[in-house]
């Protein structure tokens, strides 16, 4: 028996409408930074991003790193950067590599 729940058939227009929440929802809540969400869940934007652009890829369309980041963050990534992201503490960088380990 697998460790993994069963995740049932969604359909894709339900999950699309789903992630376009989450999106949505990340958008307006720049005060949750990239360095706490992955160190709660193990992911963050960044990994939204890339998991976009790597969808694309595998749908035989190329979306470069820039142009993820823009989808997901609402505007060029670095403008974002300057606008809501702090330097991170030690704790929370520890924190992040800790949530990083359970990905595995």
């Amino acid at each position: 028996m697998s460790d993994q729940p069963i995740m049932p058939e969604i359909d894709d227009a339900v999950a699309a409408a789903a992630f376009r929440r989450l999106v949505a929802h990340l958008r307006h809540r720049s005060d949750a930074e990239n360095i706490d969400l992955m160190g709660l869940a193990g992911f963050c934007r960044n990994c939204l991003s890339d998991w976009i652009a790597e969808a694309s890829t595998d749908r035989g369309v190329e979306l470069s790193k820039d142009a993820a980041r823009a989808a997901i963050y609402g505007m060029p990534y670095d403008e974002w950067k300057s606008c809501f992201q702090g330097e991170a503490t030690e704790e929370q960088l520890q924190r992040m590599q800790d949530s990083i380990a359970k990905n595995a």
